[in-house]
């Protein structure tokens, strides 16, 4: 079955909203470079001590020094690192000797060919690859509510042994169909399930977790 992220939580009522419809993970924007739902460490970490035991916390964050991705880790209690920014192998397993606990998620922007190769750099450094979409014109990499090449997608999750979890202009409409042609671990949405101040539309975020589990 394939396992389900809603990003972008931004209070505690969605939190639990979406747990209670079956979400996996839970996405919390922390530094993140262009977010929509940008909170402080304190904040994330309020709401993530108040989550029911049965769902992951995700701290989304574009930050790559590895004291303040620590400290992060640190001060928030989330259990997932979503590692948005130019992070390499040794920052990732420099904070895995610091946090042994903490799962590492490297985001790679689908756009060529080549990320298939990229992917394959952080073999024995990232718990999971998660396949966003580059935003071409404002460079921002994520957000942009755009699919990619799901056929780059599908090579990626054939080529490495990691789990990959796909995001980019997901929605309850199309995400039976990109589970069909990728075949990842796990989907991962945030705008298309949510209303225009970020906060999220429940509605849609059963309908997705309903088609992305179950179909």
């Amino acid at each position: 079955m394939t396992r389900v992220k809603i990003c972008g939580i931004k209070n505690i009522e969605d939190a639990r909203a979406a747990y209670e419809a079956g979400a996996d993970e839970l996405g919390f924007h922390v530094a993140l470079d262009g977010g929509r739902s940008p909170l402080t460490p304190e904040s994330a970490a309020e709401m993530i001590r108040m989550l029911p035991g049965g769902v992951s916390s995700v701290v989304v964050t574009s930050a790559t020094q590895p004291a303040q991705l620590i400290e992060i880790a640190g001060k928030t209690g989330a259990r997932i690192l979503q590692l948005y920014g130019d992070v390499t192998v040794e920052t990732m397993r420099e904070i895995k000797q610091a946090v042994p606990y903490m799962e590492l998620w490297k985001v790679l922007n689908v756009s060529y060919e080549s990320s298939i190769a990229k992917a394959k750099e952080y073999k024995g450094a990232a718990d999971a690859i998660a396949l966003d979409t580059l935003n071409k014109e404002t460079g921002a990499r994520g957000g942009s509510g755009k699919t990619h090449d799901w056929n780059i997608s599908k090579k990626i999750v054939e080529s490495v042994s990691i789990p990959v979890v796909l995001a980019g202009g997901l929605t309850p409409e199309n995400v039976a169909e990109a589970i069909a042609t990728v075949s990842p671990a796990g989907v991962d949405v945030n705008s298309g399930v949510s209303n225009p101040d970020g906060s999220k539309d429940i509605e849609k975020v059963r309908a997705f977790i309903k088609v992305a589990k179950y179909t």
